[in-house]
Formats: structure tokens, sequence, C-alpha cells
């Protein structure tokens, strides 16, 4: 009797969890024998999954940042028209998003590969609250991912740095294969990863969070550094070689590394959040290889206004050669958008003697004297002019697949030449034949 009853709370076990109000779990002082929780300073917290341990820190740097209803626009923006009113509503609390990095067992994902430490932080008496769950083992994982749906269900916006890419899609694979946790259903999902890339890349090459802290957020003044941090790609060793018996001191980094990718995410909102919700006299300091990027962002975002005044802003400040070509060009297709044609006509002949977008600069030249100023002799000789740029390209080339675009492309503008040179015969025809009218009716 006593081996059915076993039995049936087993199967109860893996009933699938409810997801109710969460609170935090009631954290018990670790045993004499469990060295790891006393190392790291964690408690033990149980749920009817088992045992994980969770390490808690409040921060008061960064400080508390209440979102811009620009930068929530923004940045949650998709290619669907509208998001629903449950995810709007989520978004516009601050108080229910969930900062989230992980640390796993590999850094390509898998099906094999486990996130051994879930780092979560929230907003919490106007700094950071920061939460832990690190698992001493795998047969511990069905109690930290239960732990972590709870924290979902309670902060249903995620926030993270490449996790729509990684984390997420690692942990939605955990969930799945327990086949008793459902995974939580999210809100949002706000990754920093791409605007970060957007605004910063062209300036620092690397968008590392590591590099942004140390030239974008000012880690310093924060009231944290990286001396001695460690590289990401031992994080996985290290918990090897603490399972396999090994010490388990670098695990104490590895944390400290985990806490720290928290504090860097929320302050890197923060500065997202202030950029975007700039206007343009407050963006005095700001480089101007970041105003290129804050204006390509608003351009892919679809809101051309705002690409518009940063792409100009940062032109006057100045860019350097290899840039100033393309940041014209965009301002060119820019303006050209807003209906300005004739702005944009004087900025691509400008642009017509670059080597790279002399080609694009003569079709939309050849576009405009055809269309807008309805001077076909002028739209020949551009259309002309990028026919031949793009003949020597294709003979400068040994890339087939480059030849053969470069091939197209020449076809099209042999296409608009003969249509240009067709109407310009006809235009002559007409004034010829008009003539002749003239003439006779004189001669009456």
């Amino acid at each position: 009797m006593a081996a059915s009853a076993d039995r049936f709370s087993r199967l109860a076990a893996l009933r699938p969890a409810r997801m109710g109000p969460s609170r935090p779990a009631d954290l018990r002082v670790p045993d004499q024998e469990d060295a790891i929780a006393r190392l790291i300073g964690a408690g033990v917290a149980r749920n009817h999954f088992g045992e994980h341990l969770v390490l808690r820190n409040w921060f008061s740097t960064p400080e508390f940042v209440d979102p811009s209803a620009i930068a929530l626009e923004l940045l949650s923006r998709t290619r669907d028209a509208e998001i629903s009113r449950r995810a709007r509503a989520a978004l516009e609390d601050p108080y229910k998003w969930l900062f989230l990095d992980t640390e796993t067992t590999g850094l390509a994902g898998g099906t094999g590969t486990y996130a051994f430490l879930i780092g979560l932080a929230w907003w919490d008496a106007g700094a950071l609250q920061v939460e832990q769950l690190f698992m001493r083992d795998f047969t511990e994982e069905y109690s930290l991912l239960h732990e972590l749906a709870a924290r979902i269900a309670e902060r249903p916006v995620l926030v993270t740095f490449n996790g729509k890419t990684f984390d997420w899609p690692l942990l939605d694979s955990r969930f799945t294969m327990t086949r008793t946790i459902p995974t939580p259903r999210l809100a949002a999902h706000l990754d920093l990863l791409h605007p970060a890339r957007a605004f910063w890349k062209h300036r620092l090459g690397s968008v590392r969070l590591v590099d942004l802290e140390r030239h974008v957020l000012d880690a310093r003044r924060l009231g944290w550094h990286r001396e001695d941090d460690i590289a990401s790609s031992l994080i996985p060793q290290y918990y090897f070689d603490y399972l396999r018996g090994g010490s388990a001191d670098p695990l104490v980094s590895v944390l400290r590394h985990n806490q720290m990718d928290l504090r860097g995410l929320a302050a890197l909102f923060g500065k997202i959040n202030t950029l975007l919700a700039s206007q343009e006299a407050e963006r005095h300091g700001v480089d101007s290889l970041d105003l290129f990027g804050l204006s390509r962002f608003f351009e892919r975002r679809g809101d051309s206004d705002r690409a518009h005044v940063a792409c100009l802003q940062a032109l006057d400040l100045g860019l350097p050669a290899e840039i100033r070509p393309r940041a014209r060009r965009e301002l060119a297709l820019l303006v050209k958008r807003r209906g300005d044609h004739t702005a944009a006509a004087e900025l691509w002949l400008e642009l017509a003697a670059d080597p790279k977008d002399g080609v694009l600069a003569c079709e939309q030249l050849a576009i405009h004297y055809e269309r807008r100023a309805k001077d076909i002799l002028r739209a020949t000789e551009f259309a002309r002019r990028g026919l031949a740029k793009l003949q020597r390209m294709r003979t400068g080339t040994r890339d087939p697949y480059a030849a053969a675009r470069l091939m197209r492309a020449a076809e099209k503008f042999l296409v608009r030449i003969n249509r240009l040179e067709a109407k310009a015969k006809n235009k002559f025809a007409k004034r010829v034949a008009a003539g002749l009218s003239l003439s006779d009716s004189s001669a009456r």
C-alpha cells in the first residue's frame, strides 16, 4: 500500500504546474555538507519538483528608468500592425518586466544544453532586485524551471540581450523536454541586442555587453567594473569541472559575471530609452556615428521624420570619409520619401561621382529628370552614365555571382535607355510635325 501511494505521489508531481500568483520562495539555510551553497551565499529553495539554490541581492544602481512611450513603441514594433492589449498593458508597466540572462553548459544551444544558472532581475524600490537560480546537479532542473515559470507568470515582459536568438529558445526547449511544466506565455519580449547593434556598431565594432558597459554606459560610475571578470567561453567548463568533483571556487566568479550582465542589461535599457526619447536639441555630446545609427534604426522602424533629423545631425557633426557617402545616400532616400524631390536630386548629383553609390545616384537622377523635371535628355544622360559605371564594375570583378547581378542591373538600364530614346524620338517627331503644320498654315 505504501508503495502504491508513493507511485501515485510521483505521478501527481508530473501534472502540469498551475501558474498562480508567485511570491519569492522561502529559503532555508544550507546544510553544513552543502559546500557550494555556503560558498556562494545562497539559500535552498524547495517546491514539489525538488530543490535548487537561490541567491538574492539588491543593487542601488542602475536606478529605475521609466520607459518613454516612444521607446516602447519603437522597441516593440514588429511586422504586425498591432500588438495585443495584454502586451501593450504589460509593456507600459515596467514593474511587469523581467530582465533575464542565463549561463549554460554550452554556447551553441541544442537539446543537450542546460541552463544551470538563470539570472533574473526586476525593478524594486527604485533600483534592481537580482535573483539567481542555480542547480547543483541536472536533477534539479525541474525545480529550477518551475520557479522560473512562476516568475514569468508574475512579470511576463522579458528583457534580454540576444535572448530571442539564444536564451529564450534554449529555455523553451528545456520546458518542452520536461513534458510537465508548460512553457510560460510571454506578453512581450524586448531584445536589446538589435537596437544596440544599430546605435553603436559603427563606432565600436563590437557590441558585446562588456564593450557597451565600458564605452557607452560608464559602468564605473554605476558602481561596478569587469577587470577581474571571467571569459564567457570558460563558464561551461567551470560547471562541468564542479560536477566532476572539482573546485567550486570558479563558480563564484560565474555568479558575479551573471550579476553584472543583469545590471548591464538594465542600464543599457536606460541608455537606449534616453536616446530614443531625445529631441534634436537634447543630443549634444552624442557621437555623430551614434546619431547615424539612430537614424537608421528610426528608418527601419518606419519613423522617417525622426530618421531624417538624426541623419542631418550626424552629417552636420561630421562623419568619417568611409561613412559619409552612405549617410548622404540614406539622407537622399529619406528626403525623397518626404516628397522633396528637388532637394533629393541635389543630393543625388553630389553622389553621382561616388564609385560605390554612383550607380544608384544615376538611376535616381534618371527617374527624377524623366518623371519630375520632364527633361528626357538629362534623364538619358544619367541612365547612360549609370550603365557605363556598371560595365566598368562588371569588367573589374572576378566573382561570377557579382557579375551576373551587375549584368541584370545593366539590362534594366538598357531598357530604360531604349525607352527614353524612343520618347525623345517621338517628342522630336511631334515637334517636326507641329513645325510643318505651322509652316503650311502660314503659306495659306
